[in-house]
């Protein structure tokens, strides 16, 4: 095992590098023209190919949140945490079916339009505001810092704050070319990240087969990982009990491992929300399929189905080989307790080309993340506030300026907030963080859409109670309502357990934020339901149905039957 990159490592990686940033640089030059227009700019209206837009998907999706974040979920819980990836699968079909034919019916460009003009002008500033901050003060900045946190450990420790910079910088140069480069420039990333991740996932478990005496092939690695830690292959986790635990008892870090993943209640509850909201009523995403038709829109959604079933192969195995190796006296620094440190430390495994084939893979995911992020938080900010309140007179090339000053902005202050840590990523674990940061929101923010769309009743007056109503409640159950109601209720089981942050043994005491986000959305809907009685029995603004719109061809029934047999298999297997 070794740190550093040798000069073949520095090949492949500065490879590609070029490759990107000459494609890049290509498809910009091509494009030129077109990108004098907004919604080029933004959106690639019409341009992106069904490829392009699958692989656009996964690129901005897959980061450092999953590289990091759910490979130390990996080594800390285990297979469980598939459901992040696994689950998308399912909800993505569900955006191809019924999400996508109302947004380009309706022709939405933007997530705050959708809600103007479902609702009114009131529900889509406020929402704007909600979706700038999160995307820059969690998603941005969490990319930014798990990604170069991982680099750094590549590296040798010492690069942290340079990394930061670069990757800012390499992100910019990509981002500040329009969602065209970003689009096309992301194949060039997913496949650099799919080859990187599976070689990084092969190389890791002939190391375990190889330290076990196995033979030293992947299938024997992964059978060394079923034996030496079968509790990290169920879906599943058993509810511990309710009991008082110290931070060396088994016990705690089951009541750990359940708060991230509440068994089998997580389906019914917060995994709905939390997918169907980051998948379905999130700009950063949605705006990939936005500018398409419904039938490439749909079948690159469902490609990115596809992918999804793939990526806990590449970013969740690797962290359970991290676990059985230490496990067995061969990753004494993961001692600390630091599961983010786990796919750092099997990249140290690797041997020279190899690293930094995966170091770039790496890369490439944090940087299409960043650009997909930094363009959403663009498009929002320009159309949705420079447009509409500060500049109404403003010509195309001005927009598209602004477009690109609210990137570097958007980027300078990331970088100031992860300098130093300053919201404490590193603490709460990386992919933790994300999800449960996002699911203050999520509740409030799924149900003024699900409502929205589905049911002609919903009033602006509704939304505005739902999307405040959701995040009270969200806080709520997330701070206060142990100390009122107890640990015990009919609703939730609030758990006390003891954690390592920066040193210092904390008890804590949790409801699953999982949990919290499930009942936050049901009262959230059954007040805005309240609230929609009092106005008329159809709205205004609602959206009409044509006949016919939901309708599938044969090809698209296909790929959804295939997803769901797999998705299936793979249940009835590791549940």
């Amino acid at each position: 095992m070794s740190n550093g990159l040798s000069t073949s490592d520095l090949i492949v990686f500065l490879v590609y590098i070029a490759i990107v940033g000459g494609y890049g640089f290509w498809i910009y030059s091509k494009k030129k023209k077109l990108t004098a227009d907004t919604k080029d700019f933004f959106l690639a209206e019409g341009s992106l190919a069904w490829w392009a837009i699958g692989a656009s998907l996964i690129a901005s999706n897959i980061s450092a949140e999953q590289f990091i974040g759910m490979s130390g979920d990996g080594y800390f819980v285990g297979i469980a945490v598939s459901v992040y990836e696994w689950f998308a699968a399912v909800v993505l079909i569900i955006i191809a079916v019924w999400f996508m034919p109302i947004y380009l019916k309706n022709k939405i460009f933007t997530m705050p339009q959708f809600l103007k003009m479902r609702y009114n002008e009131t529900v889509a500033l406020i929402m704007t505001v909600f979706w700038l901050f999160l995307y820059i003060f969690v998603n941005l900045t969490s990319i930014l810092y798990l990604g170069s946190v991982a680099i750094n450990g590549l590296l040798g420790g010492e690069y942290l704050h340079l990394i930061m910079i670069v990757l800012m910088l390499f992100a910019l140069i990509i981002t500040l070319g329009g969602m065209k480069v970003i689009g096309y420039t992301d194949v060039i990333q997913v496949a650099v990240l799919i080859i990187g991740g599976l070689a990084t996932t092969y190389l890791a478990l002939t190391i375990v087969s190889d330290k076990f005496g196995t033979g030293g092939t992947a299938l024997a690695g992964f059978l060394d990982l079923m034996k030496q830690a079968p509790e990290h292959f169920h879906m599943i986790q058993a509810k511990p009990a309710l009991t008082t635990t110290t931070i060396d008892q088994p016990e705690n870090l089951e009541i750990q491992k359940y708060v991230i993943l509440p068994g089998i209640m997580m389906y019914l509850a917060g995994q709905w929300i939390l997918g169907l909201n980051y998948w379905g009523c999130n700009q950063y995403i949605t705006q990939r399929a936005l500018g398409a038709d419904l039938k490439t829109a749909r079948t690159g959604i469902l490609f990115a189905a596809f992918l999804k079933i793939l990526m806990p192969v590449i970013v969740m195995l690797p962290g359970i080989a991290a676990y059985v190796l230490y496990k067995n006296g061969h990753l004494p620094q993961m001692g600390a307790g630091n599961k983010d440190g786990a796919y750092s430390a099997i990249l140290g495994f690797l041997p020279s080309g190899l690293k930094g084939l995966s170091l770039a893979a790496l890369t490439a995911a944090i940087v299409a993340s960043l650009a997909g992020k930094a363009n959403s938080i663009s498009t929002i900010f320009t159309l949705d506030i420079f447009k509409k309140y500060i500049d109404k007179e403003a010509d195309e090339k001005k927009l598209i300026w602004t477009g690109r000053l609210a990137i570097v902005a958007s980027m300078i202050v990331a970088v100031i907030f992860t300098w130093n840590d300053t919201l404490g990523i590193g603490g709460e674990g990386g992919f933790t963080f994300i999800q449960k940061y996002t699911g203050f929101i999520s509740p409030g923010v799924f149900a003024i859409f699900l409502l929205g769309m589905f049911w002609k009743r919903t009033t602006g007056a509704a939304a505005l109670v739902g999307i405040l109503t959701g995040f009270l409640l969200s806080v709520f159950f997330n701070s206060y309502a142990v100390s009122i109601f107890g640990k015990e209720t009919l609703l939730y089981t609030a758990f006390e357990y003891q954690k390592m942050e920066n040193g210092v043994v904390k008890t804590l005491t949790e409801i699953p934020f999982l949990i919290n986000m499930g009942w936050s959305f049901f009262f959230t809907v059954a007040v805005m339901g309240v609230v929609s009685l009092a106005g008329p029995k159809i709205n205004e603004k609602a959206f009409i149905f044509e006949k016919g719109m939901f309708k599938l061809e044969p090809r698209t029934i296909i790929m959804i039957v295939a997803a769901l047999m797999i998705l299936a298999a793979l249940y009835v297997r590791f549940w």
